[in-house]
Formats: structure tokens, C-alpha cells, sequence
């Protein structure tokens, strides 16, 4: 029997808008797809390389650029299904094609005859006519060949690719062994006493999340992982012993010993990427990875960092003066620990601020704050989300929007995914299952977006967080750069930007969550329908650069030890939780504050190359961002019209066809400061 008469990813994907046929999809069917994809993708490469016609743009790279459409489709589909509805049998694909996927990526990028082509034309690139578009793609596409290692010759050339396929393997087995201790772990709550100090709405996520579990014994609830439900347990909770247990669950998530445990992953990660470097004649992959960024050598990142690190180490020691009032009033005699600052800080911002997270809470439910964040993007770029309910996506909880511009024209499919649930990934992420494109193609996007919310009791809503209102409305950002774009070729597309210039759209998204014009017309009680009132607004605006000094530090020490440990020069990498404690250390790291990411778990590091050395890209684009909005401030306007189009053509739309730097002095006249960025974590020193 013909394998593509059986196997629906082999079939026309003749679904609404082209979507996968995720009902009929099955694991089993994902490595026959694959096979019969690499083989289509590698005929089409061979073809454009041993034409007898000399190299031209059009016969070369607009060629490549389009090539193995199959294979990209499953590719995006397969790391979707993998990291938002996984199952042991998807694991096991993964497994089993991590090196495979590697093995034929390596052999794309050495493909001596293709990139022989491609080097002429680079060569010839000023004097090719070319358009300035054509011309990015073209230095792009030469420069993505000679950092995959085209230029390497016989036994370099090899080992290079066997160290490829060993990384993909290795990123696989990093992101699952984090996955099963995520959704492995759960904290049992029972009787009143063990849900002491917690208010109603985490108490709901709990209970739905043991519900989510199948822990039906009546009254019990569950405290997972998720950062939705843990960060809230951690400020709430009465029990200082439960949140010792809870806290050391969540830090320890890839270091205990035993299937999940990934030191010995990190350690051989991190020696594979040493010597990577060196095949391309790099000290360290530190100077490796940051060659192809704004910052472009370790200095800058690390001059940036200190700007940062010594002004919020002091404001830490301010912020812990106020908890540890708090603590001694409240009679506990003991010295605060990491487990502990979240709940003196939630004391602090009670007291100091009459701030209650459970006031706001209900200001901000789910169902309010998506309609919200739709609004904002059509007031600034004209855009309609349209709800398709009989659209299916490939979970429940999946929603499907059509995208309309003001002049109703489909731009495109945003597909949005909310809820943690065992079997997705932690964090909050965009992808796309088909970047816009031209050339050829005529692709509209169909961009994604996942959060992992706790999911509220139900009949109940799910009410966010101020932060999490925050995630939702960054993701967005990231959404809505795929799908604004408005380029010819898709290597160009979207958000396939420079890393340290990725954040910037979702980032400066931020800002609009937080405009009083958008609350007062958005944050509704979730009960009464009662607006938010001016007075809570008050107290969020007074409140709003509380503790951050300790959230800029766990973020800064993250960012430090992933530059220190990705800037070493030795051959074999060190135990990466002794290299982290010493670092620490040396950096004068708080006591109790912590890192966002410890190096067992930092899946921005390890369950992929893409942040790896480049973890402080959010604060390089913060300073991007903050300096970007000042244009709508200047403009008095938060929805600005002009400032709002000069961003969409100067930004939004032109994906990679234009040098960063470029693309950020189009729409803002010069380079970005960095005191807005100062001024909004209240770190400013004037």
C-alpha cells in the first residue's frame, strides 16, 4: 500500500486555511513523513546545485529560499505537537529524529556544489543589480552556510557534523528530562491547615489542577510546577515547610539524580559547543554566538549587564530592609531564605502599598484581558481578530482567530494556547506554523502563541496575574511581528531577526497592558462588572518598580552565569552547579534571591542553541523598547496613528530584510537610550 495514501501528513493538508489535519494525526505517523520530506528536500537541492546554468539570484537563492516546503511544514508542525501536546510516543520520534534532522540540516549547509553557487554570488553581490531585500537575503543565507560550517574541509568537516547530530540529540533529551519533572512533580494539599494563608483564586487553580491530574479525592488540591500556580503558592502560603518543599522542587528540576538528571547533559553540551567554536576559529562559544548579534563581542553584553547589576543589588538590600519590618512584626525569628521573600514581599506590597493580589486578580480574567490585547493592536494597526469556534486546533484548549486588516483583507491565522497541562513545556513562547512569505509562495501566517495559565476551577474564570497579563501581552508582541510581516522571501520573515533584536516587539507590546486608558476600558471585575477603580490604578503605578530590584537580579544572574559559563576557554566544560555556585558567588549574588534559570533547567540554553550566550537579549531589547515607546509619549498619544505606522513599516513588517540597527533608527531617527529602560525598574540614579 502507498505510504501517502495512509499517512495524512503525506496528503494535501486541505483543512481551513490550510491547516495540519490534527485529528487523524498520529506519533507513528511523523518518521515515514520525515523520510519521504528529506528525500523531496534533498532531490530539490541537488537540482539547484548541479544546474549547468551560472548562479543567479533567481535560479539560486530565491530557489533555495522556497525549497522543501513539505519538510518545513512538518518541521513546524512536529516541534508544536512536541512542545504543546507531547506524549511519550512523541518523545520517542523526537528521540529517534533529533539525529536524523541534524544529519540532514548538516548536510544542506555543506553541500559543497549549493554553496559554491552561493559564494559567487557573494562575491559578486555589488555589482548583482540586486534590490536591497534580495541583497539581505543573500549576505544572510552566505553568512547562515558559513556558520553551519560550508567553509570546513575533510576531517573538520566531519566532525562538525557528528557533533551537530550529537547537540540535537542532547537538546531532546534536556527539554524532556525538564518535562518530566515538571509535570512529575505535585505538592498535595489537604485540609485547611496545609492551605493556610492561600486565597480563593489559587485555591481554585489548585483544585483544578489536581482535577487536571485525576487526584479526584474530594477537598484536595495540587500545587504543580507551573509558574502560574507556584509563584502564587510561594507568596501566599502560611506554611513556611510547604513552601521549602515546593521551592526546592521548582530549582531543582533537572539536578536530581536519577533519569532527569541533565548535569551530565549540560556539561557535554556546553564541551560540543566549545569545540564548535574553535572549528571556526573562535576562542569560546561566547564569541561564536555573539558575532551574529547587535551586541556583537562579549564587552558590550557585559557592559550592559554591569549598568544594571550593582544599581539592583542595592535596590535588593532596600527591598530586603522592608521585609525583614515586615517579619519582625509578625514575631518570626529567623533570617529570610529563598522560600520566604516572595511571601514578605506580598506582606510588603499589602502594607507599604495597600497593593493585594487578590484585589487585583479579578480585574483581570482571562476572557477580559484576550479581547484587550485584540483591541490594542486594532486601535494601533488596524487589525480584527475574528474567533473561528468550529475551527478545531490541536487540543481543546486551543482557540483559532482569522486576522483581518482594516481593509478586511485575511492577513492571516493566530492560534492561541493558554493553559498549562502535563503534557506542554513550561514558559511562554510563539512559533508559527507558516511564516508570510512571497517568492512563490504566497504564504499567509498562521502564528501561535502558548502561555501556561493555571486554569481556573470550573465554571469559573481564569483570572491572570499582573504579570501575567504582562506574558500574555509579550507573546502577542511576538505574535504580531509574524504577523504584520511583509516580506518577498521567508528566511527574512517575521521574527527571524537578530536575537537580541527579537525581544523588541514583544517587550514594547508591554507597555500598552499597562496604559491606564487600556485598563479602564479592559479590566473589569470578573463578578460585578465594576471598572477598575482609579484608586487600585494608584496603588499598581506606585507599587509598579516594588521588588525590582530582587526580579532584575534573578534575571541579571541568569544572564551573567550563561555569558560566563558559554565564555569559557578550556576543552572540557566544568560541573555546570559548581561553575554556577562560584560565579554566584564571585558576582556577590544576594542571599535568597536567586536565578530566573539555573543552568539544569534553562531551557533557553540547553534545549536548543538559539539564547545560549544570549540569555541577556530581554534586557538589551528593554532598552530597545522602553526608548521606543517614549516615541508614543513624545506623540502624547498611546495609539498615536503616525507613530503606529512608522512602527509597522519600520519594524513590524520588515522582518530580517534590513540590518537591525537600521530598522530601529527608521522608526525612532537615532540609536535607543538607556536611561528610559533605568528609569522603569526604578533604577535610575537621577
Amino acid at each position: 500500500m502507498n505510504v501517502a495514501s495512509t499517512n495524512p501528513l503525506l496528503q494535501p493538508w486541505t483543512g481551513p486555511y490550510g491547516l495540519p489535519p490534527f485529528e487523524s494525526i498520529r506519533a507513528e505517523h511523523f518518521q515515514p513523513a520525515f523520510a519521504l520530506a528529506l528525500q523531496e528536500h534533498r532531490a530539490e537541492l541537488a537540482a539547484i546545485g548541479s544546474q549547468s546554468a551560472a548562479p543567479d539570484f533567481q535560479n539560486t537563492l530565491a530557489a533555495f529560499d522556497r525549497s522543501g516546503r513539505r519538510l518545513v511544514s512538518l518541521e513546524h508542525l512536529f516541534s508544536t505537537l512536541s512542545a504543546s501536546a507531547s506524549s511519550p510516543e512523541l518523545q520517542a520520534v523526537q528521540r529517534a529524529m533529533a539525529a536524523p534532522l541534524a544529519a540532514h540540516n548538516n548536510a544542506v549547509y555543506m553541500d559543497a556544489a549549493l554553496f559554491a553557487r552561493i559564494e559567487v554570488l557573494h562575491e559578486q553581490r555589488q555589482s548583482l543589480g540586486l534590490d536591497p531585500q534580495q541583497l539581505r537575503l543573500l549576505e544572510r543565507v552566505h553568512l547562515d552556510f558559513v556558520r553551519a560550517g560550508a567553509r570546513l574541509q575533510g576531517q573538520a568537516k566531519a566532525r562538525y557534523a557528528t557533533m551537530m547530530e550529537r547537540l540535537a540529540e542532547l537538546h531532546t533529551r534536556f527539554a524532556q528530562n525538564v518535562l518530566a519533572d515538571e509535570s512529575g512533580y505535585q505538592l498535595l494539599l489537604r485540609g485547611e491547615a496545609e492551605l493556610a494563608g492561600l486565597p480563593d483564586f489559587v485555591r481554585a487553580a489548585a483544585r483544578q489542577a489536581a482535577l487536571d491530574r485525576g487526584v479526584t479525592e474530594e477537598g484536595v488540591h495540587v500545587v504543580t510546577l507551573s509558574r502560574s500556580l507556584i509563584v502564587p503558592f510561594l507568596s501566599f502560603s502560611e506554611r513556611r515547610d510547604l513552601r521549602e518543599q515546593a521551592w526546592r522542587a521548582w530549582v531543582s528540576r533537572g539536578e536530581v539524580a536519577g533519569a532527569s538528571d541533565n548535569r551530565a547533559i549540560v556539561r557535554e553540551i556546553l564541551t560540543l559547543r566549545r569545540e564548535q567554536a574553535a572549528l571556526h576559529g573562535y576562542r569560546s562559544y561566547a564569541d561564536y554566538a555573539l558575532a551574529d548579534t547587535m551586541a556583537g563581542r562579549q564587552s558590550a553584553v557585559q557592559g550592559l549587564l554591569d549598568q544594571v547589576w550593582e544599581p539592583a543589588k542595592a535596590a535588593v538590600e532596600r527591598e530586603r530592609a522592608l521585609l525583614d519590618e515586615v517579619r519582625t512584626a509578625l514575631g518570626h525569628d529567623f533570617t529570610i531564605e529563598a522560600w520566604d521573600w516572595r511571601y514578605y514581599a506580598e506582606k510588603v506590597r499589602q502594607q507599604r502599598y495597600q497593593l493585594d493580589e487578590a484585589e487585583v486578580k479579578p480585574y483581570f480574567p482571562l476572557d477580559a484581558m484576550v479581547p484587550a490585547m485584540f483591541d490594542c493592536a486594532q486601535r494601533l494597526f488596524g487589525l480584527r481578530f475574528v474567533a473561528q469556534p468550529e475551527v478545531a486546533g490541536y487540543h481543546p484548549d486551543v482557540k483559532v482567530y482569522e486576522v483581518r486588516g482594516a481593509d478586511d483583507a485575511l492577513r492571516g491565522l493566530f492560534v492561541q494556547d493558554n493553559f498549562a497541562r502535563p503534557t506542554k513545556r513550561s514558559g511562554a513562547w510563539m512559533n508559527a506554523l507558516r511564516w508570510q512569505a512571497r517568492n512563490g509562495i504566497d504564504a499567509l501566517p498562521i502564528i501561535l502563541n502558548n502561555n501556561n495559565f493555571a486554569k481556573g476551577a470550573p465554571g469559573e474564570p481564569t483570572l491572570l496575574s499582573f504579570d501575567d497579563t504582562r506574558t500574555l501581552f509579550h507573546e502577542f508582541g511576538h505574535g504580531l511581528h509574524g504577523l504584520l510581516s511583509n516580506v518577498e522571501f521567508e528566511r527574512l520573515s517575521g521574527t527571524q531577526v537578530l536575537r537580541d533584536f527579537v525581544e523588541l516587539p514583544s517587550q514594547l507590546m508591554e507597555h500598552w497592558m499597562a496604559e491606564p486608558a487600556v485598563l479602564k476600558r479592559h479590566a473589569r471585575h470578573y463578578r460585578t462588572g465594576e471598572t477598575i477603580p482609579d484608586a487600585l490604578l494608584d496603588k499598581l503605578k506606585a507599587a509598579a518598580t516594588f521588588n525590582q530590584g530582587y526580579e532584575t537580579v534573578r534575571y541579571c544572574a541568569s544572564a551573567l552565569v550563561d555569558l560566563a559559563i558559554h565564555a569559557l576557554e578550556q576543552v572540557e566544560a566544568p560541573d555546570p552547579v559548581a561553575f554556577e555556585r562560584d560565579t554566584l558567588q564571585r558576582l556577590g549574588l544576594p542571599h535568597a534571591v536567586g536565578m530566573n534559570h539555573r543552568l539544569t533547567h534553562f531551557q533557553h540554553l540547553f534545549s536548543g542553541n538559539s539564547y545560549a550566550a544570549g540569555y541577556y537579549v530581554y534586557l538589551w531589547a528593554e532598552v530597545l523598547d522602553c526608548d521606543a515607546y517614549e516615541a508614543f509619549v513624545e506623540a502624547g498619544d498611546p495609539f498615536d496613528a503616525a507613530t503606529a505606522r512608522s512602527l509597522v513599516d519600520n519594524v513590524l513588517a520588515v522582518g530580517n530584510s534590513r540590518e537591525p540597527g537600521a530598522t530601529y533608527r527608521a522608526f525612532r531617527g537615532r540609536d535607543a537610550a538607556v536611561g528610559p529602560m533605568l528609569k522603569g525598574r526604578g533604577l535610575a540614579t537621577v
